[in-house]
């Protein structure tokens, strides 16, 4: 997956992947693509470490977190070991976003951090890292209607029992199953 000319030598990129999809995962290679080893920090790791912002309120909410961080971090290491990574390659952290101060006891700080920029939310995490005075490397940055798969719509459509799996990857869609990850949102 990773060629010689990687541009960096440690990125890290991060995210809730409350139902890691197909758009994440295109997310987490193109941050790959451009670093030797990515670490891959899973927001909201816990409730302790989940704050309201005013920038998406929804984002600490129950229902939008809905997995555990050892289920997210598992489908995070399946799907990118299905896409051809090694585990040499990666690694996964719990990554305070809402509480900046404490990244520096889950991350190296002279790495770069991506970010895709879609909304205030967005623009929020870059005003962090540069209080921070983090290296950024932003992937994408666009409207919102432009940002693709929505976790919280593959939630609904679970909710449903409307077709979902063609959003997931094939490691993540056999996990939610044997978890039952379906059942547990319909009690939400």
């Amino acid at each position: 997956m990773q060629d010689k000319e990687s541009v960096y030598d440690i990125g890290v990129i991060h995210g809730r992947f409350q139902i890691l999809h197909n758009d994440h995962v295109k997310y987490l290679l193109a941050g790959k693509e451009l670093c030797k080893h990515l670490i891959v920090g899973i927001t909201n790791p816990d409730p302790f470490l989940t704050k309201d912002h005013k920038s998406n309120p929804h984002r600490s909410t129950s229902l939008a977190n809905p997995l555990t961080y050892y289920e997210r971090y598992v489908m995070i290491r399946e799907a990118l070991l299905e896409k051809g990574l090694k585990l040499s390659e990666f690694s996964i952290v719990p990554f305070p976003i809402n509480l900046p101060e404490l990244v520096k006891f889950y991350v190296p700080m002279d790495a770069i951090f991506f970010l895709t920029i879609y909304d205030d939310w967005g623009r929020q995490k870059r005003k962090y890292f540069e209080k921070l005075g983090l290296k950024i490397h932003v992937l994408w940055e666009g409207p919102l209607e432009k940002k693709g798969l929505n976790g919280s719509e593959i939630r609904d459509a679970m909710i449903k029992g409307e077709s979902w799996e063609h959003f997931v990857p094939s490691s993540v869609a056999k996990l939610v199953k044997e978890w039952n990850i379906v059942h547990r949102l319909k009690e939400f």
